[in-house]
């Protein structure tokens, strides 16, 4: 594992660093599903994956866990970003809109999250998901609690 303090980090400055060094240590539930950190601003994050036969339904097509967990990744990482070193955050709600199905023969799914609200208590995001010609698959909000030292 990296020697680096992460909790030192700020989030925008952690999120960075697993884009930049893809850290193949560090357990992640990006790590489990191949996501990427394509982009990576204040208040912004931008993650893809490629799928595969594994995050298949029962019907064949993309289950809808791999895409709320795509949009809860990007969201919540794109609060993570706004926040500093020694502040952490959870999700407290999460609501997805299905649009249509993804297939799951190796399409490139692109997520993109963004901060609507930063607050010292609570923060909220929005995200989607796209597939390789543009068209959305889902769509989702999410509130974030923010947890500061001696909360």
């Amino acid at each position: 594992m990296s020697t680096i303090d992460l909790a030192a980090l700020s989030g925008l400055d952690l999120m960075r660093w697993v884009q930049r060094e893809q850290p193949t240590d560090l357990p992640h539930i990006g790590r489990l599903l191949g996501m990427r950190f394509d982009e990576v601003e204040h208040g912004r994050v931008v993650v893809s994956l490629d799928t595969r036969p594994d995050f298949a339904n029962p019907l064949g097509t993309l289950h809808g866990g791999i895409a709320a967990t795509l949009l809860d990744s990007v969201m919540a990482c794109a609060v993570h970003s706004t926040l500093p070193a020694g502040v952490t955050y959870t999700t407290l709600e999460l609501k997805v809109n299905y649009i249509r199905a993804g297939r799951t023969d190796g399409q490139t799914l692109t997520a993109r999250g963004s901060v609507l609200h930063a607050g010292r208590r609570t923060a909220t995001a929005e995200g989607q998901v796209l597939d390789e010609r543009g068209k959305l698959i889902a769509h989702a909000t999410t509130t974030c609690m923010v947890l500061r030292p001696g909360d």
